[in-house]
């Protein structure tokens, strides 16, 4: 990531008289502003379009032997406007960003600092300490105060050990109970005028956050993090069983920074989708040059591995001629990647000993011929007891891994997500995170980090239905890359849905499930059919073939968070249009203004069709000619969607 900076210093004070007890900054725009209360502890409000959102939020830290933040003396502030440009490597929404912000640093007694940066769009802050030697984090003192009762979006776990795979919840803020599910990050404030999405960046060395409710009627949630392990051994032959954990979440670095806690603030539900929060918090590119990670598409065999019909004269499963079929599909239809899920090793324990069926090597060997390469699924405790596994499959000629199965989020495994990221990437080795938390920076500081799961994508077969990801552009892909593996070509309404491994079907219209490919965002998309059913639909196959995974411009076109949403891409001079809805048809006008002027372009475009509603695999497509004055309607029918392909 490149920066290009400008920075005006506007105010600095570097002595402030203990009297003084608040300091107030406010965004570029002057329309967000945060107050920092310094009594017996420290407090935040924050204001945004002349509205309260948060008010007597509190903020602490603490550590063995005290507390950062109780009875705090300011010693110092400054203020400093920031303006720089980000070019991110790996741009999902924009290839330029802009980043400004103002920058609020507040200096404490006792060793440590509050950086705060107020945008147009949101607040973030964290803590920054020089204490000497390593410190113990017994925990954090962070709470949200809602200024008025909202709805809150969240994927709720009964317990620290998840893979971030929930459906959406949709709780009232007063009536979230102290003994209620805990919430992953990133949650979702529902105000009436304004929208706040929460979560957290620049996560290393420390555990990831959960919030909890403070109490019925209270409005307000707290921190709470998962101790640090200690002891612990091997169950089976992807998870540990911790037998001791320690009295502190992290045991870290007494000189630091810690992780941002974010606040995305819109007024548009369309801002939610076009958020670049992510990019503007992200830490500095670690690996050096990052030219050598290509980022594309994949095939994959998990969900659909056994091709079948006419051309197939060989007996599929896992083995050298099916494995050879995807790499010949991949290379006619210009998908970069295969992805051989489990299976490929003749024991999982054991990433150095292939399956005798599968000729590894031959494969391999294959797909360099045909410019296809191989990504390999590893169950992450195989990874952590054979590190050197990197070093061997650059020998080979592996060019990725998907990493299964952490479902946690505790330091120890933070620092293991860490150590995978960077042992990758000096042997040139891309990564999928599955079984994953949130996207939380370390993809920014290690860009051969593709992309994370922690999402209830495709996999889910039946129980992944429109009503829950049409939620995803507005929550889970605002903080980061995700694979929900999309691209299904059999397609049910939820009440129809049948069916399971090999023979797996998409819930929601075809329309719909061409269309979450564009807006489904992913340095690595996953072609989760088999190739015999994409070329069952040629037609459905090159538009999802030809949708690029990073992008140059990003514009909602129509969103209501949690309904519906139609978000417009461009990459160089193309533009694709996905929309999708829930439950609910919908009839919408698009303004194509976005369109360079004076022309007309082509379009192709995919919708549902008569009978989508009952029938989700019913489809039309269409050719059309359309400019910057065009008004294009679509109709959306339950569970369904619309998408195109315009070339300039």
């Amino acid at each position: 990531m490149k920066k290009t900076f400008s920075i005006a210093v506007m105010l600095l004070s570097c002595i402030v008289a203990h009297a003084q007890k608040q300091v107030s900054a406010t965004s570029p725009d002057g329309q967000t502003k945060v107050t920092v209360t310094a009594a017996d502890r420290i407090y935040y409000d924050v204001e945004s379009h002349g509205e309260l959102l948060f008010k007597q939020c509190h903020i602490g830290m603490t550590l063995s032997d005290r507390t950062l933040g109780e009875k705090p003396v300011l010693k110092g502030k400054k203020v400093q406007k920031v303006s720089e440009t980000v070019t991110p490597i790996h741009p999902l929404k924009f290839s330029k960003v802009d980043n400004t912000y103002t920058l609020l640093t507040l200096t404490f007694g006792g060793g440590y600092k509050l950086e705060w940066r107020i945008y147009d769009d949101g607040v973030a802050y964290r803590f920054v300490t020089a204490l000497k030697g390593d410190i113990e984090v017994m925990g954090e003192d962070g709470t949200w105060q809602l200024a008025s009762p909202a709805k809150l979006v969240m994927q709720q776990a009964g317990a620290f050990k998840t893979s971030c795979e929930e459906n959406y919840s949709v709780v009232a803020s007063n009536e979230w109970k102290a003994d209620d599910k805990m919430s992953e990050l990133p949650i979702l404030v529902m105000g009436e005028r304004q929208k706040v999405l929460i979560s957290e960046f620049d996560l290393f060395d420390y555990p990831g956050t959960f919030l909890k409710s403070t109490g019925e009627g209270s409005n307000a949630f707290a921190i709470i993090q998962p101790k640090c392990p200690t002891e612990y051994e091997d169950d089976g032959d992807r998870r540990h069983k911790i037998l001791k954990e320690a009295p502190y979440v992290a045991k870290t670095s007494g000189t630091r920074t810690f992780p941002w806690r974010y606040m995305l603030i819109t007024q548009q539900d369309g801002q939610l989708v076009e958020s670049t929060m992510p990019v503007r918090l992200a830490p500095a590119n670690a690996i050096g040059d990052p030219s050598w990670i290509k980022v594309g598409q994949t095939c994959w065999d998990w969900l659909n591995g056994i091709p079948f019909g006419p051309e197939v004269t060989f007996k599929s499963g896992i083995n050298l001629d099916t494995y050879k079929y995807f790499i010949d599909f991949a290379a006619r239809n210009g998908v970069g990647y295969i992805l051989i899920d489990e299976g490929w090793a003749k024991n999982t324990r054991n990433p150095f000993e292939t399956n005798p069926e599968v000729h590894l090597p031959e494969i391999i060997a294959y797909g360099k011929s045909k410019g296809v390469g191989v990504i390999l699924w590893l169950p992450w405790l195989t990874v952590e007891h054979h590190m050197d596994l990197f070093e061997k499959f650059e020998e080979w000629g592996i060019k990725g891994t998907k990493i299964d199965f952490m479902d946690r989020q505790d330091q120890w495994m933070v620092n293991f997500y860490e150590r995978v990221a960077r042992e990758a990437a000096k042997h040139h080795i891309f990564v999928d995170f599955h079984g994953a938390f949130h996207p939380s920076g370390l993809d920014y500081k290690y860009p051969n980090v593709l992309t994370y799961e922690g999402v209830r994508g495709m996999e889910y077969n039946g129980s992944c239905k429109p009503d829950n990801s049409v939620w995803l552009p507005f929550i889970r892909n605002a903080v980061g890359p995700m694979d929900y593996t999309p691209g299904s070509m059999l397609n049910y309404q939820p009440e129809r849905h049948h069916g399971g491994r090999p023979i797996c079907a998409g819930v929601g219209t075809k329309a719909f499930n061409l269309a979450i490919f564009v807006l489904a965002e992913s340095n690595l998309q996953m072609l989760m059919d088999n190739p015999c059913r994409y070329d069952q639909w040629p037609d459905c196959r090159d538009f999802l073939t030809s949708v690029p995974v990073n992008w140059d411009e990003t514009r909602v076109l129509a969103a209501e968070a949690g309904q519906y949403c139609v978000t417009a891409k461009r990459k160089g001079n193309q533009w694709f249009i996905g929309g999708i809805t829930n439950s609910t048809e919908r009839n919408i006008e698009l303004k194509l203004d976005f369109l360079p002027a004076g022309k007309q372009y082509k379009m192709t475009s995919f919708e549902d069709g008569v009978n989508a509603h009952i029938i989700a695999m019913d489809y039309l497509r269409k050719e059309s000619k359309v400019g910057s004055t065009t008004v294009q309607p679509i109709h959306m029918v339950r569970n369904g969607g619309w998408c195109a392909r315009i070339d300039l």
